[in-house]
Parts: structure tokens; C-alpha cells; sequence
């Protein structure tokens, strides 16, 4: 293999410098788009530092403002004095397609960055001393940061501009919407019309008790999307992938005792409804990743990929807890236990806020299942509120939507005192943040097993209670 070269125009460089010091207004062209590290040599790397300083501080700029500005910091004599400057500045006319000649130099630098980050990453790759999961994650550490680095979009948008984007999306709301669903369907109606929806863009967080029937809940909104045609990623990080097609495949059956799955004492209907119901959800376009011990930016990556492909309209991650908690767990003291307490906490804000850019910059809508803490357990009819989020300060203030669910059996009553519903097979979906939305309780009925959900409608025993002539 042939020696790599750092990638570099020092020429360029000082054809960049010229138009700045020729033309005052010319920084103001590049500033936003160059530092002085995208500046490979050292000389030319101070001139622009010094025309940054003075760009920011509202000064004047020309050969002897820079000049003055570089004896002042003892760097003139280091560029070669006056003689450089007024050399530089005799390189150029005027600052004609200056911005074309900063963003070559941007993608040099970029350049070289990618160069000396995976040189450093193949070193620790070869190191047999160092985690290997630590690599992993400087190596998805390094694309953020060239990702950033790489970003040309410009986000500042006249008020022109967004009005003519913001009528575009109403055109395609308009045409594209399914009797007023406009995002992704949840399979339930009056969810959608509460919502539209999920979508893109948002973070939506469901959150409940364990077997309360998050997994449940997730499963049967992937299910709904795909069959409607969306591609949707699942990382289950608590559940095993087989699991996952098990609760599937009964929700997809009638009849088939979820005992007799478990057991593979399956009656002949049973295994042809299980094959029956196999071939349709196999052509489903979901894609499952069961690894236990993944990250916030693993996600991230992944959902990327399968989305330049066409694949991922929607990601749901079961659950926030699970991710990035790689720790060690041997022979820790309790002043090592409120560390690593106040460290997961520092953690799952940081893996809130992932989920939310990931949203935003793949323009999808990420749902994340999320663990309540036991202060539900002392709810009237085990309702859970925001305050009940593990972490939820950062949780809380992420999320567009915050979806808690509860079995209000779970309690004990036969009757629903909120609803007065029958509390068997009734489930609670409390809206308790919609950023932009409404709030408030909707209801869903599952099977005893928490494979099949559908809409809630009362029994006819309420419903002529309750109906007045």
C-alpha cells in the first residue's frame, strides 16, 4: 500500500487569506464556514486566527489592522512580518468565488481528519489491551464528528422560505393523509385521530410497570406501519428476537393457546394457523435487532443504513433503560454505587437526547419504551404521571409525545373507577405530554396473554346501562 498523504493546498490557502485582507466584508463570507485548525499551515493558520479575532470584535480589517493585530499577540515576526502579508494579498484581485474555494479547503481538512481518526482507530484495534466496545464507540464518535464536519445545510431560513416549505408539507398532508392519518397508523382510531399519527420527526415515549405490556403495545405498532407499508426498525434490547416472532405469530392467530407454543404441544390447527400466519408476517417489512448491548449511536448507525436503503420509516427501541449501560458491576462500594447511580442518570439524558436528533435528522418518528418507577404501584388505579419516568427530567423534556400505559385490573377492582368500564381485559393509554396536541385518556382492549390489541369498545351490559333513550 502506497503511503497515505495529508490532503492540503497551501496555495489555496493563502488565496482564501488574500481576498480577506484585500476586502474587509470578504470574512464575512468564510467565517461560518472555516476555523483556523482547517488551515494545514502554521502561518496561514495564525493570519486566520487573528482575522477571526477581529472579525467577532467588530474591527476593521486590512493589511495594517491584521498586522497591528498579530504584533500585538507576538505572532508577526512568526508569519514572516509585514513582507508576508502584503505577498499574500498581492495573490488575488478580489474575493470572486471566495466561498467555492473555503469549502474546498473544508473538505481537505475533512480529509485529513478522517485520515488521522482511523489511523488512531486502527491502533486501538490492533491493541488487545483496550475494550474493544470502547473502540467501537470512538469509532461512531469519529463519523458524528465528520458528520458534523461534512454538514452543508444551511438551517437559517427566511421567513419566505419557510412559508413556501411549510405550505409544500400542508400539500403533501393534504393528499397523502388516510382519513385524517397523516403519519405513521398506531391501529388504533381514536389514538390516530388524537395524533394523525406518528410523526416524523418526533420522539415518542411509551412507558409502563413491567408487564404492564410494553413489548405488547410496541409490537403491535410495528405490525400496524408495516402493514400499512412502512419500513420499521425494532431493537429489542430485553427480548430475544424469537420471542418477539412468538408474541407475533399469536397475535396474527386465533385459537392458538400461547401454553401450547411455549410447550410445542401445538394440535395440528394450531401448527397450520402458526404456519398460515408465518408465511403473511414474513413478508412484513420490519427488521429486528435483538443484540442486549447496544448503544444510543449503534442505533443511530444502523437505522442510517437501512435508511439509505429505503428501509427504516420509523424505529422503535424497547427499551431506553437497557441502552448504553455497559458497566461494571463487580465489587463496588456505596460511594461507587451513588457514582454509578448519578452516572446512569447523566446516561439515559444523554440517550434521550440522541433519540430525539436521531428523529430529527432522519426525519422519522423513534418511539422508545420506557421503565415507570415503583411510586406507581401507589396511584389510585395504578395511573402513572410524568413524574413517574425513571429519569424522567430529561426524558420529560425531550419527548413530543409521552404515552403511559396501565392495566387497571392490575389493581384489584373489578370496575374502572375512572371509567366506570370493566377492568377485565381494559387497557389505559394516558396522553400526558403531546407537544403538539391534545392530552388526555384513551382505552384499548387486550387478550388475557397481551398478544392482541384492538380498540376498546364497552360491553353491552355498559352500554345499556349507560345509554339514555
Amino acid at each position: 500500500m502506497s503511503e497515505i498523504t495529508n490532503p492540503q493546498d497551501a496555495e489555496l490557502e493563502e488565496v482564501v487569506l488574500g481576498a480577506c485582507l484585500l476586502e474587509s466584508k470578504a470574512i464575512t463570507l468564510v467565517v461560518g464556514i472555516l476555523r483556523p485548525e482547517v488551515f494545514y499551515t502554521e502561518t496561514n493558520r495564525e493570519i486566520y486566527a487573528a482575522l477571526q479575532g477581529m472579525y467577532h470584535a467588530g474591527q476593521v480589517i486590512d493589511i495594517m489592522t491584521i498586522k497591528e493585530e498579530l504584533a500585538r499577540h507576538g505572532k508577526l515576526e512568526f508569519i514572516g512580518g509585514l513582507y508576508t502579508l502584503v505577498r499574500i494579498s498581492s495573490r488575488v484581485v478580489s474575493s470572486a468565488h471566495l466561498e467555492y474555494h473555503a469549502r474546498i479547503l473544508k473538505q481537505k481538512y475533512i480529509r485529513r481528519e478522517t485520515i488521522l481518526g482511523f489511523h488512531k482507530l486502527l491502533a486501538l484495534a490492533a491493541d488487545e489491551t483496550t475494550d474493544i466496545d470502547d473502540t467501537l464507540a470512538d469509532a461512531h464518535s469519529l463519523l458524528d464528528r465528520l458528520e458534523k464536519e461534512c454538514g452543508t445545510t444551511e438551517h437559517l431560513r427566511s421567513m419566505l422560505q419557510l412559508m413556501e416549505d411549510t405550505i409544500k408539507l400542508i400539500e403533501v398532508r393534504a393528499a397523502s393523509n388516510k382519513n385524517g392519518v397523516t403519519g405513521l397508523p398506531t391501529g388504533f382510531t381514536d389514538l390516530d385521530r388524537l395524533t394523525c399519527g406518528w410523526q416524523a420527526g418526533d420522539m415518542i415515549v411509551i412507558a409502563a410497570r413491567p408487564a404492564v405490556g410494553k413489548t405488547a403495545f410496541a409490537l403491535h405498532l410495528a405490525r400496524t406501519a408495516a402493514s400499512a407499508g412502512y419500513h420499521i426498525a425494532v431493537y429489542s434490547l430485553e427480548m430475544q428476537g424469537e420471542r418477539l416472532g412468538d408474541r407475533w405469530l399469536l397475535a396474527a392467530t386465533t385459537g392458538v393457546n400461547p401454553d401450547h407454543l411455549l410447550s410445542g404441544q401445538l394440535t395440528p390447527s394450531e401448527l397450520r394457523q402458526i404456519h398460515e400466519a408465518s408465511t403473511e408476517l414474513s413478508h412484513l417489512p420490519i427488521h429486528i435487532d435483538d443484540n442486549p448491548s447496544v448503544s444510543m449511536d449503534y442505533i443511530r448507525s444502523s437505522a442510517k443504513l437501512l435508511q439509505s436503503k429505503g428501509k427504516c420509516d420509523g424505529v422503535i427501541i424497547d427499551y431506553l433503560q437497557l441502552c448504553d449501560m455497559k458497566t461494571d458491576q463487580h465489587n463496588r462500594n456505596r460511594e461507587q454505587e451513588v457514582a454509578q447511580a448519578s452516572r446512569k442518570a447523566k446516561m439515559m439524558a444523554q440517550a434521550s437526547r440522541k433519540a430525539k436528533m436521531m428523529a430529527k435528522e432522519l426525519h422519522i418518528p423513534v418511539i422508545l419504551l420506557s421503565q415507570l418507577n415503583r411510586n406507581v404501584e401507589g396511584h389510585p388505579d395504578n395511573r402513572p404521571s410524568l413524574s413517574d419516568l425513571r429519569e424522567s427530567g430529561a426524558i420529560e423534556q425531550d419527548a413530543d409525545l409521552v404515552l403511559m400505559l396501565s392495566r387497571p385490573a392490575l389493581s384489584g377492582r373489578a370496575t374502572d373507577r375512572k371509567s366506570t368500564y370493566s377492568t377485565d381485559g381494559l387497557g389505559v393509554m394516558g396522553i400526558v405530554k403531546h407537544r403538539n396536541g391534545m392530552t388526555g385518556e384513551l382505552y384499548f382492549r387486550h387478550d388475557p396473554s397481551m398478544t392482541k390489541l384492538e380498540d376498546y369498545v364497552p360491553g353491552i351490559d355498559w352500554m345499556k346501562k349507560n345509554t339514555t333513550a
